[in-house]
């Protein structure tokens, strides 16, 4: 069967250093984008479709990869997102009952290439200590030097605009239309289990373009707005932070989540900064400074907001902390309904730790309406 065949392929790293590894099912090509590693054992294929992770080479930590399968309703978005895949062994039969395909007949129809039989462990340990940088998988391997001159114009995540590679390209609803609430959502990479998590708590949810005016979200009348996930350097998004600013302006509830965090930080005029590898996983401990309680969270971003510049912030306050790092993971303002998190509190590895903040936004938009 294809499959078994086994045809060399390799990483190039930024700074020259090469790792080996095998094509999955055979497959040929070449494919670029910023290494970098998620830590969870499972929750593979949402990480794939997840649009936060477009345009990066995903190394996954956990030794197994596929071995139970897809499912249709497991998806983030409507396609895979990461420019390539590489991990130690990969499954190409699967276990369990509920599955519709293999993952490697899901990559086969999104045309994702994938290296399997790599060294990850000694590739994630020099990810870790050299941080996150531009790589190439690769199956010409006897072509180095090429590849070498091609990686080089690749562009650096740092500065990247990628939200409109991502984002709707026109407005859409989600939800019931009869709901009690009516939610402005900005798509700068929205992930479909937050509008699922909105939704359910009783919103009609209007999605709109990344690039989406304040005017024509503020036309609808929704009762609050949100700012979603997304991939990239959040600087370069001038449109989401001007709407974000008239957003806070409105005294109508605002939650942000991820890159929506960031852009709320930067309309405060709060700096972002690229951190050296990132934080990518299921069980990254925060600690909330309002209640004392530790969650353990999921998250997927490589930029951060600056936490000297939010404190010194007289209308801000650091509301998370990450306990590994102590990076700031939640900030709100103090003198209206607008806050926000760098995790996903829709991912619940905890698996409620963070429901609380999906309840807290609709609480807002209550008390905003009575």
């Amino acid at each position: 069967m294809k499959y078994h065949t086994k045809k060399k392929a390799l990483i190039l790293l930024a700074d020259g250093t090469i790792f080996y590894g095998k094509a999955v099912g055979g497959r040929e090509g070449t494919a670029v984008g910023e290494v970098c590693f998620n830590t969870g054992m499972t929750g593979y294929q949402e990480i794939f479709t997840d649009p936060s992770y477009y345009g990066q080479l995903m190394v996954t930590t956990n030794a197994h990869i596929g071995n139970y399968g897809t499912h249709q309703d497991e998806v983030e978005s409507d396609s895979v997102k990461i420019a390539g895949l590489i991990c130690k062994n990969f499954s190409y039969e699967y276990s369990r009952p509920s599955a519709d395909q293999s993952l490697l007949d899901f990559l086969d129809k999104n045309n994702l290439l994938a290296i399997s039989d790599v060294d990850t462990r000694a590739l994630v340990s020099y990810i870790r200590d050299n941080g996150a940088m531009n790589a190439l998988i690769s199956t010409r391997v006897d072509e180095i030097d090429a590849l070498k001159e091609e990686l080089k114009k690749v562009p650096s995540m740092e500065g990247l605009e990628l939200s409109s590679k991502v984002s709707t390209k026109e407005p859409y609803f989600y939800g019931d239309e009869n709901a009690e609430f009516k939610i402005s959502a900005l798509d700068i990479g929205i992930k479909k289990n937050i509008l699922r998590n909105l939704a359910k708590r009783g919103a009609f949810i209007k999605v709109y373009p990344y690039n989406t005016s304040f005017d024509e979200m503020k036309a609808w009348n929704p009762d609050g707005y949100f700012v979603s996930n997304g991939p990239g350097d959040p600087e370069p998004l001038t449109d989401a932070i001007a709407a974000t600013k008239e957003m806070i302006q409105s005294n109508k509830p605002l939650f942000g989540i991820c890159l929506g965090h960031q852009v709320l930080a930067l309309a405060n005029g709060v700096s972002t900064y690229k951190m050296h590898n990132g934080h990518r996983g299921i069980n990254h401990p925060i600690l909330n400074l309002m209640t004392g309680k530790g969650e353990i969270t999921s998250q997927n971003h490589g930029f951060a907001v600056n936490r000297e510049e939010t404190e010194a912030h007289p209308e801000l306050e650091i509301t998370h902390t990450h306990l590994n790092d102590h990076t700031v993971a939640g900030i709100r303002m103090k003198n209206k309904d607008v806050f926000s998190v760098q995790y996903h509190p829709e991912a619940s590895p905890g698996p409620h730790d963070a429901d609380y903040l999906f309840d807290q936004f609709f609480d807002a938009i209550r008390s905003a309406k009575n």
